[in-house]
């Protein structure tokens, strides 16, 4: 099914390779950040269905824009993608409420993950 979709990475290259996975599997990205300031303004905007979202950036990392965005909406469906890692940050995103913490690269499993939400 498809899901609209807010990708979040302060890496152009990044965001470009994650929108070509995500188009490419039949959703809309709906907008791009380059941040976690930007992803909140964004959110509140668009209102996706689904964000993925880098936890390392300049200024407001993930995490924080990830938090904020659960303080606005509850129910909010985040995904965090980083190359860090996994066994330090996974925890960190499930207890801020993400429904998951995929490693950037492994595109079949973010994509079984936004189809499974």
């Amino acid at each position: 099914m498809e899901k609209t979709i807010l990708v979040v990475d302060d890496s152009s290259i990044m965001r470009k390779m994650i929108k070509k996975t995500l188009v490419g599997a039949g959703h809309t990205v709906v907008g791009e950040a380059k941040s976690g300031d930007e992803a909140i303004s964004l959110y509140q905007q668009l209102t996706p269905q689904v964000v993925t979202m880098d936890i390392t950036m300049r200024g407001m990392d993930g995490i924080a824009a990830a938090k904020a965005i659960m303080q606005m909406d509850a129910n909010a469906r985040i995904i965090m993608l980083s190359n860090l890692d996994e066994d330090r940050f996974s925890d960190e995103a499930v207890q801020i409420g993400a429904k998951g913490y995929i490693n950037k690269h492994k595109t079949a499993e973010i994509l079984d993950l936004i189809d499974r939400l």
